[in-house]
């Protein structure tokens, strides 16, 4: 299976993955984004332990945090970016935090296309690059920014009266600018460590398992340390396991885990390429929530949706011909 398909398969779980985040988020709840990261560390921490004995490098203790060291700038990033994302996630109908995040993209594949050139790779990035790649990853990225600035006026021309003061206040202040801009910094760091450290050429020689080994390992130590810092500031444990209310956040971390499986593949195989595809996620994500929650979709939401599919048809069809 290529790359191509991969990705696709990663954007249909972050889709509904984000869905189920969307769902799971309290927005009266301060600590409802350290909640949703101990649900994501339960999840990818217990992945990982049933992967280790499939480890590529067979990897002992010792091992294990020599590789941890090596991953860590992109585990970290990805964390970072990930909680923060969570956290937007209590304000993301009144803010600006879309059009932001979802460049992180088109960023992480320019800081990827520069280190590859910088390290000798221009003739590999030549041979990646055909016609419809540039053609058809341009038609996805500007797709995707400009339905998020979509979603942004249509939040606006819909928010009540009654409500103005206080989504206004979401919508201009700091607070709400510094969670997209701080989630696409640390998310472009994560994919364009991803994609260099996954590549076979000049990359640091960790395979695709043993990336999701220790991804999901510093996932569930983070998750660990917001149920203590929880702990320690409600004086009182949080439990995970009270599915009947929790199981959006459960749902979402078996989603977004199983997205990063076949993202890890996606980037091992072609980093360039599938960052900005998979960066397109969001499309299922408005789809699914028109689909459930019942909204309805205006003509300009179609229109980037369907600037976007024919994005990634225009992507099928070159990895298609490449493979003749």
């Amino acid at each position: 299976m290529s790359w191509f398909f991969f990705a696709l398969i990663c954007i249909l779980g972050w889709g509904f993955a984000d869905l189920f985040y969307k769902k799971g988020t309290d927005e009266t709840d301060k600590m409802s984004h350290l909640k949703i990261a101990v649900w994501v560390g339960i999840t990818m921490g217990v992945v990982s332990l049933v992967l280790i004995p499939f480890s590529e490098s067979q990897m002992d203790f010792v091992s294990l945090f020599v590789n941890a060291g090596k991953y860590s700038p992109a585990s970290l990033a990805y964390i970072l970016s990930m909680v923060i994302g969570y956290a937007g996630l209590r304000y993301i109908e009144l803010s600006i935090i879309s059009p932001v995040q979802n460049s992180s993209g088109a960023l992480s594949m320019i800081a990827m296309v520069v280190f590859f050139a910088i390290a000798g790779q221009g003739d590999t990035l030549a041979e990646t690059f055909g016609v419809l790649d540039i053609i058809g990853t341009s038609i996805i990225i500007v797709g995707v920014i400009a339905l998020a600035v979509v979603e942004q006026r249509i939040s606006k021309e819909e928010i009540k009266p009654e409500l103005a003061a206080e989504t206004k206040k979401y919508r201009f202040g700091a607070l709400a600018l510094l969670f997209p801009i701080l989630y696409c910094v640390f998310d472009t760091i994560g994919t364009a460590a991803d994609g260099i450290i996954l590549d076979e050429e000049v990359g640091l020689g960790l395979g695709e398992i043993d990336v999701l080994i220790l991804y999901g390992l510093t996932f569930l130590v983070a998750g660990l340390g917001c149920w203590i810092f929880m702990l320690i500031k409600n004086k009182k444990p949080y439990n995970p396991f009270n599915l009947k209310k929790e199981w959006p956040k459960a749902t979402a971390s078996v989603c977004e885990e199983f997205g990063q499986i076949f993202y890890v593949y996606a980037m091992a195989a072609n980093p360039v390429l599938a960052a900005p595809l998979v960066s397109a996620y969001c499309i299922v994500s408005v789809l699914l929530s028109r689909i459930i929650i019942k909204e309805k979709l205006k003509l300009s939401q179609y229109i980037c949706i369907a600037a976007v599919i024919a994005g990634i048809i225009l992507l099928g069809i070159s990895e298609g011909l490449a493979e003749i």
